[in-house]
């Protein structure tokens, strides 16, 4: 029988054993809320165990932590890994019948659910760090909810290091009468000492973590490493843990500090490191040996533990996923990280005794950051997820009762890549072909490649390809063909790992294809385009177009002056690095245009374009892939073709692609003084409006334009006639003449204001002898006719609105200054009763 005691020595989370196995045995789920370094994870899956009938699965969001604690449970009771305690990751296993308790990874864990979600021989489930909010672990939450519905037998323990107790406390027993029981246990922090250490120069730069913050980085660990023993009153230079957010920046300061301080063990802690050197960090120091620096990724955050740190310097940042649905990327981007990460992170020096903890940030910067992690299923790609559940049966996470609802317009996205794929139907549910994608233990499309490829590249190639791309490497210069061969040899980080998982994928791929035909010179480039058909590029002046229609720009290295490659990866950029096209060429292989064409079939298409151009719809039919245009050939354009040109350069450029007549726009004027002033029917003749109308009052001349003609040669006259209300508009005349009768017998033209001025009066320019006798000032539309009446030479002498007082009025003082200067012209005194006239006295 399992020595719990044993186990749970000086472990602060022993005290909590009674309350979780009080919950487990009365309502069959609980939810643990324990700092770090509690000892979790190591005693709650063994206490479990020795209540229960079957085994306990514990799920690690990460292989290396699964791994370690497999070892770690299995060395406290003197037992070999795969026997008591084992794990079973990607790629690799070490569980026999008599393993009680087994370590897995959240993948691991999703595929036996779908294989038999009645999980045979499964007693209990714990999710650890749950806190973490990877998207596997999310969905897992609202599947075994659903899970136990079925089985009320089935144990669920949600465990997390900070945690919103109450949302998944209600998650979890939602199949049970209420939320689930939350044990807690207190920390068991010793006092720590806060440094903030803010680097003079910024932290990121276009490239990612700049190399000036990380030489900080480096400065300010070695510096705090020697100052440490002081602060803290020890004897000697304490174990520290050094933060940064990627496998690039610990291999860059590890190498740093093992020049700034020689005498201390600088070891690396991220993902790709191999089971020696893992076992190497997680096993500690023994006394006399030197002092150790561990680099590490959030991996010692909280998922795994690294024994006798008293000093931690942390990087404040963090690699999470993201998702640009405007240019179809995702990937890991480097970002703040969250006030609960940097909490944890600084308690990691005060497990065992006091500490110290060293922020390469000020404490503006602190307050500033998240107060919590970002959930993965809100910025992920969604295209895996969305597949797992369709094949669970709820299409899109429907009903389930997940931590967080996926995004709608992710889900679209998510659900069009799977239907061209093949592995969902127009309702969402999985295919036989989505069920088979669902098996690999990699993204859909990836797993679509490594099918078809097998049988065009052969098995080896397809699952060498696939391998790489599953497993996030990331090649010198983007070159992916250069990276395989480095794997191959040997010579390329995690090569061990990759052959491990090369095995498997082809061993899958014979299983399901057969052997392929193998030998193209441009294999690997077929094979990341059947992944990403979108991706296709070709070679456009200095950068790259995507099919997708994104533009992106190579990094320097091998791959520059192809004309087409396959991007298995494209990320946001800025700077030189991007070459202004805001993205950058992670990954990619080369391929001939006939294998892209063969690759992105679907995506082939022909069609005809046109546009407006020189005040003529011109047009080309053209072959493309997607955005990549192939060929191209001038055509007549169509009627449809051409009206879509001008809906597009009616958006563009407005109305100004017409040559307004002067008839024209004198109509216009006068329609939009009558929607101005009387309203409806009269029609708005805004540049918006007549825009959004083109088709009621231009569809018969844009429909000539397909034919050849101009459309400077148009006379808008006619057809904005079209637009007026009938009947009303036999009252056009006289609401809104063309032209006024002056006194004198002549028709005098009225100047209507401008369509946008929201104050403008209709102006009459005439001459002032013309008026004699008009007392009375005309109106349109109801607006006072605003007169400029002229001088016999036809200069300006006064304006208004108001005849009647201008003749009272200012009129005999223009007399005076007049009539010596015309004295041709009739000035008379009294212009009340005297005759207008457009003529001189002699001629009158």
């Amino acid at each position: 029988m399992t020595d719990l005691h044993r186990i749970g020595e000086g472990l602060p989370f022993a005290a909590a054993v009674p309350d979780l196995r009080a919950a487990v045995r009365d309502r069959g789920v609980a939810v643990v809320q324990a700092p770090p370094g509690t000892g979790k994870t190591t005693l709650a899956p063994p206490a479990l165990a020795a209540d229960l009938t079957g085994r306990v699965v514990v799920v690690q969001p990460r292989r290396i932590a699964a791994r370690a604690a497999a070892r770690r449970l299995a060395d406290l009771t003197g037992t070999s890994p795969g026997e008591f305690a084992g794990f079973t990751v990607r790629g690799e296993r070490q569980v026999s019948s008599a393993t009680r308790v087994e370590f897995a990874t959240p993948g691991v864990l999703l595929r036996r659910l779908l294989a038999d979600p009645a999980l045979p021989g499964v007693a209990a489930v714990v999710l650890d760090e749950v806190h973490e909010r990877g998207i596997e672990t999310d969905l897992l939450v609202g599947m075994l909810a659903e899970v136990r519905v079925l089985r009320e037998d089935l144990v669920l323990v949600a465990m997390s290091a900070t945690l919103d107790a109450a949302r998944f406390a209600t998650l979890l027993g939602a199949a049970t009468a209420g939320p689930a029981p939350v044990v807690d246990c207190p920390s068991a922090l010793h006092p720590l000492e806060l440094r903030w250490a803010p680097a003079p120069v910024p932290r990121t730069d276009a490239r990612g973590v700049a190399d000036a913050f990380l030489d900080h980085v480096t400065q300010t660990a070695a510096e705090a490493h020697r100052q440490a023993a002081g602060a803290l009153g020890l004897e000697g230079p304490p174990d520290a843990l050094v933060f940064l957010p990627g496998v690039r920046e610990v291999e860059r300061v590890a190498a740093g500090l093992r020049r700034l301080v020689p005498g201390a063990e600088v070891l690396e802690l991220h993902g790709r490191i191999g089971a020696r050197a893992q076992d190497r960090v997680t096993a500690g120091s023994s006394p006399g040996d030197a002092p150790r620096i561990v680099v590490s990724t959030a991996l010692a955050e909280s998922s795994l533990t690294v024994p006798g740190v008293r000093l931690v310097v942390d990087a404040g940042l963090a690699r999470e996923p993201r998702r640009d649905a405007a240019r179809d990327m995702s990937g890991l981007v480097t970002v703040a990280a969250s006030r609960d990460a940097a909490v944890q992170r600084a308690g990691r020096a005060a497990r065992q005794g006091t500490g110290l903890a060293v922020r390469c940030y000020d404490e503006t910067t602190f307050a500033a950051m998240p107060a919590h992690v970002t959930p993965q299923i809100s910025v992920a790609d969604l295209v895996g997820p969305a597949l797992l559940l369709a094949c669970w049966g709820t299409p899109r996470g429907e009903g389930m009762p997940l931590p967080d609802p996926p995004p709608a317009g992710a889900v679209r996205d998510a659900e069009a890549v799977l239907r061209r794929l093949g592995a969902v139907d127009e309702e969402g549910q999985a295919t036989d072909l989505g069920r088979r994608l669902a098996e690999v233990p990699a993204d859909p499309r990836l797993a679509r490649a490594l099918l078809d490829g097998a049988a065009l590249v052969g098995p080896r190639v397809a699952a060498e390809v696939v391998a790489a791309l599953a497993d996030d490497h990331r090649p010198d210069g983007g070159d992916l063909a250069g990276l395989l061969g480095a794997l191959r040899r040997g010579s390329a980080p995690g090569a061990t790992r990759w052959m491990r998982e090369v095995r498997r994928l082809e061993e899958l791929a014979e299983r399901r294809t057969g052997s392929g035909r193998g030998g193209r010179a441009d294999g690997v480039g077929l094979v990341v385009a059947l992944a990403h058909p979108d991706r296709v590029a070709r070679r456009t002046g200095e950068v790259y177009l995507l099919a997708s229609g994104t533009r992106a720009a190579l990094p320097p290295g091998g791959l520059r002056g192809q004309e087409w490659i396959a991007v298995a990866e494209v990320a946001r950029a800025d700077g030189r690095a991007a070459a202004g096209t805001g993205a950058v060429i992670r990954s990619a292989a080369p391929l001939a245009q006939e294998t892209a064409e063969m690759a992105a079939g679907g995506l082939l298409v022909e069609r005809t374009t046109a546009t407006f151009r020189d005040h003529r719809v011109v047009a080309r039919r053209v072959r493309a892939l997607d955005a990549i245009e192939l060929s191209s050939v001038a055509v007549r354009p169509g009627a449809d073709e051409a009206r879509r040109a001008v809906e597009s350069a009616l958006a563009e450029q407005g109305l100004g692609i017409f040559t307004w007549s002067e008839a024209a726009d004198g109509l216009r004027r006068r329609l939009a003084l009558l929607h101005r002033e009387v309203g409806d029917p009269w029609p708005d003749m805004g540049d918006a409006a007549l825009a959004a109308r083109w088709p009621e009052w231009l569809g018969p001349e844009v429909d000539r334009l397909a034919d050849g003609g101009r459309a400077d040669r148009i006379d808008l006259t006619a057809p904005l006639r079209r637009l007026l209300p009938w009947p009303e508009a036999a009252q056009l005349e006289e609401l809104a003449p063309e032209r006024l009768a002056v006194p004198s017998g002549r028709a005098v033209r009225i100047d209507y204001p401008a369509v946008d001025d929201p104050d403008g009066r209709p102006v009459v320019a005439v001459k002032l002898q013309e008026c004699f006798g008009w007392a009375q000032s005309p109106a349109v539309a109801g607006v006072p006719v605003q007169f400029h009446l002229l001088s016999p030479a036809g200069r300006p002498l006064a304006v208004t609105d108001d005849l009647a007082s201008f003749w009272s009025g200012a009129y005999a003082q223009v007399r005076a200054e007049m009539r010596g200067r015309y004295p041709k012209h009739p000035w008379p005194e009294d212009p009340w009763t005297a005759s207008a006239t457009a003529r001189t006295q002699r001629r009158s």
